[in-house]
């Protein structure tokens, strides 16, 4: 059996699991996220715990039984909780502006990248604190948006391994390349 399959999901206070249809609602201060179930998996409600089961011990239900284990897991720390992603954008003049609904993001093109910023993403972008580097942060309750959007602002400009100029990860640790060297092989 699953490791992680087999722990039941904690419920805490103030937050609520229904299991219409084919489908599991986990609602909570934050907001509601929901999410489709396979046939493979069974989930329960039983004494604020939430298990999850699989139906076989084919590879597929294997499988599924912890990956929904987790998902329902995130669910449920992401409506109590919330989930934040750290940016770090690092160059001389690169910066993001915040407008509404849309990132602007200036890093080294010839035009400022406006990235438009999906539903149930919060984005805050403090005040800058040096001219070569900037801090923001992306919020939300599904964990899995998230990461989709933070990885998304980070394909503007990756990381230069050479220079180090780019958008990373706050906690990102770059293994900067040593440039060529000239004249000393003649």
């Amino acid at each position: 059996m699953s490791r992680v399959g087999k722990k039941p999901v904690p419920v805490p206070a103030g937050v609520t699991v229904q299991i219409p249809a084919e489908e599991i609602v986990v609602k909570g201060p934050k907001g509601e996220l929901r999410q489709k179930l396979v046939p493979g998996v069974r989930v329960a409600v039983e004494d604020q715990e939430v298990k999850v089961t699989r139906v076989s011990d084919s590879k597929q239900d294997r499988a599924l039984h912890g990956l929904y284990r987790a998902l329902i897991n995130n669910m449920v720390v992401g409506v109590t909780q919330g989930y934040e992603r750290r940016l770090r954008i690092v160059g001389t003049g690169y910066r993001v502006e915040l407008k509404g609904k849309i990132l602007s993001i200036v890093a080294g093109f010839a035009h400022p990248v406006d990235f438009q910023i999906p539903a149930g993403i919060e984005v805050e972008v403090p005040k800058a604190t040096s001219r070569e580097q900037m801090d923001f942060i992306i919020r939300g309750i599904d964990k899995q948006l998230v990461g989709e959007i933070s990885a998304q602002i980070r394909r503007v400009r990756p990381p230069d391994l050479y220079q180090g100029k780019g958008i990373r990860y706050a906690d990102e640790h770059v293994r900067r390349l040593e440039g060529k060297s000239f004249g000393a092989g003649k």
